[in-house]
């Protein structure tokens, strides 16, 4: 398997998470943005929308990063991380749509403000971000992980860009579970951090 992804890509950090904590072999290659490797009509073939992460698996070619963790337990046949039953199957899904939505639009739009420049309205975005990480912290109180009580790409999915939330001026300081289920994640065997920029609440440290 090849993947396309760049490093501080919080779509494509969590693929490469889910790859390492299932110790999966795969070919890394790292699509140079800020040179428009991603527009380029190479690339363009493998994903017409020109984002960062594709996965290549021989023929096949996936585009999409929740897709490609959903691509990856099932052809890995990894269940726990992408149950079969149906209730169980659901509840993951509930947060891969979060983590397409909410997230998207709140902690991963305000870190693209201070990391890429992006011309969000910061104020508008970090709101966003706090409202969706109340309702995070209310779900994990009593709750180990987010889906089920293990595990689940629906952890991988938030991962990221909640844990870099402070790069985007996203304060995690009040928010005693979700700090608690960052740390249980960071002690999964085979977690690889995603690269830290120093920006935002983060820039002096």
């Amino acid at each position: 398997m090849k993947l396309y992804y760049h490093h501080l890509s919080g779509h494509s950090h969590r693929v490469r998470l889910l790859l390492s904590l299932l110790g999966a072999a795969y070919e890394p290659i790292e699509v140079d943005l800020a040179a428009g490797a991603h527009k380029s009509p190479e690339y363009l073939r493998l994903n017409r929308f020109g984002q960062v992460p594709v996965l290549v698996d021989g023929s096949d070619v996936i585009a999409d990063s929740n897709a490609i963790l959903v691509y990856l337990a099932k052809k890995l046949g990894k269940t726990d991380w992408l149950p079969e039953a149906p209730l169980q199957a659901a509840a993951v899904h509930r947060w891969l749509s979060i983590a397409a939505g909410e997230i998207a639009y709140g902690p991963a739009a305000a870190r693209l403000i201070t990391v890429f420049g992006a011309r969000y309205n910061a104020d508008e975005v970090i709101a966003r971000s706090h409202a969706i990480l109340k309702l995070i912290e209310a779900e994990l109180e009593g709750n180990t992980f987010l889906a089920l009580g293990h595990p689940t790409i629906a952890d991988v999915a938030l991962y990221g860009y909640i844990a870099r939330a402070p790069e985007g001026n996203v304060d995690l300081s009040a928010y005693r579970n979700v700090n608690g289920w960052l740390q249980r994640i960071e002690s999964l065997p085979g977690f690889i951090a995603f690269d830290r920029t120093p920006v935002g609440l983060t820039a002096n440290q």
